[in-house]
């Protein structure tokens, strides 16, 4: 047995400024379409992904966890590839912030990012940078029409190409840096300069056939020979910003070209064939001209990857589905939760620049990874403990922890009980979990829209949910007849009397029910919000049941329109009187223009009708309602507003407050805040909210009672559009926060349980866990003298994305194991301190993945098995002090 026994003098530390929160991802991962991904040339553990929804996710460890960039910094899109360079932390990508789309650049490894400073026409969407690895002041931008090359890392640019069609624009395929010698892959022909972009050549298409276009391209050089490889289609079908989505037919050809040859050589050879295959994407490692990999989807609507070794002389699709042959599953595969059907086509293709046998690519739904050259491949976004093996079924209906890969829209957190959550989603449709929120599954039969908007809770325990096929409702894109109006098989009221295990059809209304609402006072009476305007004709508005109670047997009565409005309703609470109050949402008329049939509005049951209580800034596009807590007469509410566009719903955007009942309202943001979803009181701290926002992040005030309530928006929380905040009923300082695309996050608010670690268990108050979300960077955590008499037992692996210390005063040691492939994993960001542990490793996995900066005092680490058990990646430091045992 090998071992590790030192003896060194203490270290001082110097401890990070605390964040006032730490938020961590809760979900299965997953779930929306992936775009732009880039390995990390020297250290290709690491790799950044984007998505459509605004993140920029980021790896350290090949996707066993992520981190997100904070949308402060950047905001993802289908074009935030980063390209990496040989100056140490220096890259380049894409900020879709602020509804532009412009070049940035980041100078500490993408954790801030700035704008280029010498960008052409910073109004002009850019749609793809490409920096030259060795040359690190060396870029090219593209516009719709131009191309531009900077020789001082964007501080100024120059024209070199003009799209030959306005029409289609000028497409990317690809550039290859090759020294002085660039090579671009365009629809315009392949461009060319020898001299590093002072000037430029057209090299044409010869051996392409008429009528075919250069669309995704490559190049390589090995032993002094550089290759260039393409995918081609239809001139007339390429144009700038199509997806990958588009894949059906749409590859032509299969062309390479040696340097010094003049003509394309067609590989359409053995082993692909282009009207059952459809690849989209070519990717090459820049130091092997013979490994060409395509990636894309074929006629079952199922993701391929397709590996020529000889230059495309032959090819073999190396991602096969059948069986999941050779592929790591998670909750997607046959057998599982979604078919292969459902990442259906890749978005893009990333091959290690000097490694080949490291590929990933991402899809409708997830990314996938192989370290092999795709002899195997695994699935790259839930947990590693949850996934399946290759060469089996994917099992239906397991549980699945998060490691921070969240890309879909959650609206709703729910406890049907202290253990059992269910979370309303569109795409994913909804999930369950049974052990407090920290893993997740479909594991429910009867619900399979697209979306579940809304959970109500019956008095006798029986729970509704409001489902959809139409995902995304009121938000920008989704306040249309076209969008809204058209008939919704799966627009109905369901329930479960099992606490979201199993649903049943309640109410069918053929459209989207956006909401539900008990009446505290009659159990048998609810309230729902159905949307169909047609004309005003529709069906839409609000229904009341009051017997609920007859479940499938209930009748629902469609309430009289409220003044104004446009049958486009929202939010619902019923008071405590038996009044309901609710906002209208807003509607665009087939014109494009916000019509004035938004806003609050007040329903007496009595006299069966609606007095409109709503203030003109509510007029366009008002959101939910929140009445507040402290006020026992229910007078109090604060009303969610969006700034419309177009004229009039300008600048209306934000949070109001009356205290009458609507008779009267003040704004409370001012033009702070443009576009306000909802608030949420801290029911520990009565004049403490949190206010959610599109495109402004998570804000909390601490004096909402005052008449001049002050705002400051929550740093720690990195995503741009939170939808709504949740307290856990059952334990008050657990706050969920739900987002519109980034899924859901959880933070533990400081209680008098946190700080000291007092039970054994995997969650809740007392457990390691529950500690270490509850730490904020710069936190010690200690251990009860009891936690000496046993072993803390962990499902899964404890990940560090904060500077904390985890310190054992106790004589004896404190033991922590698990059988995950990792015990600890610390993140880049992070410094974490260990003081007197015992770290026991499951059978083959590692005690520390460390990725940041680690110093291990006292403590020790061992198992029979002589295989490494600390994990050092590049960039981190690790410090022993103490005595130290690693064996």
């Amino acid at each position: 047995m090998k071992y590790l026994l030192i003896f060194i003098t203490l270290v001082g530390m110097v401890g990070l400024k605390g964040q006032p929160y730490s938020f961590s991802s809760r979900g299965l991962g997953g779930g929306g379409a992936l775009f732009s991904l880039s390995i990390r040339p020297d250290n290709t553990d690491e790799f950044f992904v984007s998505c459509d929804m605004g993140e920029l996710f980021h790896t350290c460890d090949y996707g066993r966890t992520y981190t997100q960039v904070a949308s402060s910094e950047l905001v993802g899109g289908h074009d935030s590839k980063v390209s990496f360079t040989a100056t140490p932390g220096l890259l380049y990508s894409i900020n879709y912030a602020n509804n532009l789309i412009v070049p940035v650049k980041s100078a500490d490894g993408g954790q801030s990012w700035s704008d280029l400073t010498g960008n052409p026409d910073p109004s002009e969407q850019c749609f793809g940078i490409y920096a030259d690895y060795n040359n690190a002041q060396r870029i090219i931008i593209a516009y719709y029409g131009q191309l531009y090359i900077s020789q001082n890392g964007g501080g100024s640019f120059t024209l070199f190409h003009t799209a030959l069609s306005s029409g289609s624009g000028v497409v990317v395929g690809g550039v290859f840096f090759d020294g002085n010698n660039i090579y671009i892959g365009t629809n315009d022909g392949l461009l060319f300069s020898s001299n590093g972009g002072t000037s430029w050549s057209n090299l044409g298409t010869s051996g392409i056939p008429a009528g075919q276009a250069i669309w995704s391209f490559a190049g390589a050089r090995q032993d002094g020979q550089t290759r260039l490889f393409c995918i081609t289609a239809n001139a007339a079908d390429i144009y700038v910003g199509l997806p990958g989505s588009d894949y059906y037919g749409f590859a032509k050809g299969l062309f390479a070209m040696d340097v010094g040859v003049t003509n394309w050589t067609s590989k359409l050879t053995a082993g692909i064939n282009l009207s059952t295959d459809f690849p989209m994407f070519v990717g090459m490692a820049q130091n092997d001209i013979n490994t060409i990999y395509l990636a894309g989807s074929n006629d079952l609507a199922y993701p391929t990857l397709f590996k020529t070794t000889n230059g495309g002389n032959s090819w073999a699709n190396t991602f096969v589905t059948a069986s999941n042959q050779n592929i790591v599953t998670g909750w997607s595969g046959l057998g599982g939760d979604r078919p292969w059907s459902y990442g259906e086509c890749a978005f893009g293709i990333e091959v290690a620049r000097n490694d080949a046998s490291r590929v990933i690519f991402g899809d409708f739904g997830f990314v996938h990874a192989t370290s092999n050259g795709g002899q195997s491949w695994r699935q790259a976004y839930t947990h590693a403990d949850d996934e399946h093996p290759a060469g089996s079924n994917t099992p239906a209906m397991a549980s699945y922890s998060s490691i921070g890969l969240e890309n879909t829209s959650c609206w709703q957190v729910f406890w049907a009980n202290a253990s059992q959550l269910w979370a309303c989603y569109s795409d994913i449709r909804g999930m369950r979990s049974i052990d407090m929120g920290e893993k997740w599954s479909f594991n429910y039969t009867g619900h399979t829209a697209n979306t579940s908007y809304r959970i109500a809770k019956l008095a006798n325990g029986t729970l509704l949910a409001g489902t959809s096929n139409i995902h995304d409702i009121y938000q920008s894109t989704y306040l249309t007849d076209a969008r809204l109006d058209p008939t919704d098989a799966n627009g109905k009221i369901i329930y479960s009397t099992n606490n979201g295990q199993s649903w049943q059809l309640l109410k069918q209304f053929s459209h989207p029910v956006f909401w539900l609402a008990t009446d505290p006072n009659n159990a048998n009476r609810a309230y729902a919000s159905v949307i169909h305007y047609s004309s005003n004709t529709g069906i839409g508005g609000i229904y009341r049941c009051d017997n609920v109670n007859s479940l499938a047997s209930s009748t629902w009565t469609l309430l009289p329109n409220p003044p104004r409005t446009e049958k486009h309703p929202a939010c619902i609470v019923v008071l405590n009187d038996g009044k309901m109050v609710c906002t209208y949402s807003g509607r665009r008329n087939s014109a494009g223009t916000f019509t004035a049939s938004s806003g609050v509005f007040l329903y007496d049951p009595v006299t069966n009708t609606f007095a409109d209580k709503s203030h003109s800034g509510m007029y366009y596009w008002t959101k939910d309602i929140v009445i507040d807590p402290n006020d026992p007469t229910q007078n109090t509410w604060y009303v969610c507003v969006f700034s419309g566009w177009g004229g009039a719903p300008n600048g209306l955007g934000g949070l109001y407050k009356t205290t009458n009942r609507g008779t009267s309202w003040v704004k409370l943001t001012g033009s702070l805040i443009d576009r306000v979803t909802s608030i949420t009181f801290n029911p520990q701290q009565t004049a403490e909210v949190y206010l959610t926002t599109e495109g402004q992040g998570l804000w909390k005030c601490t004096n909402i009672l005052a008449a001049s309530p002050v705002f400051e928006i929550v740093d720690a929380y990195p995503f741009q559009q939170p939808e709504r905040v949740f307290f856990n009923p059952y334990d008050a300082s657990e706050m969920w926060v739900t987002s519109f695309g980034n899924g859901m996050k959880k933070t533990i608010l400081p209680n008098a349980a946190c700080g000291v670690v007092t039970q054994f268990t995997d969650y809740g108050q007392g457990s390691l866990p529950y500690a270490i979300d509850c730490a904020v960077p710069g936190d010690t955590i200690t251990f009860s003298a009891q936690m000496t008499t046993d072993t803390i037992e962990l499902n899964n692996h404890v990940y560090l994305d904060k500077s904390i210390t985890l310190l054992n005063p106790n004589a004896q040691k404190v033991k922590i194991r698990t059988q995950s492939y990792a015990l600890l994993n610390i993140d880049r960001q992070a410094s974490v301190v260990l003081d007197n542990l015992e770290l026991i490793p499951g059978t083959t996995g590692l005690s520390i993945r460390n990725h940041g900066q680690l110093v291990m005092k006292n403590t020790t680490s061992s198992r029979a098995q002589a295989t490494g058990l600390v994990q050092n990646a590049k960039g981190s430091t690790l410090v022993l002090e103490g005595m130290v045992e690693v064996k």
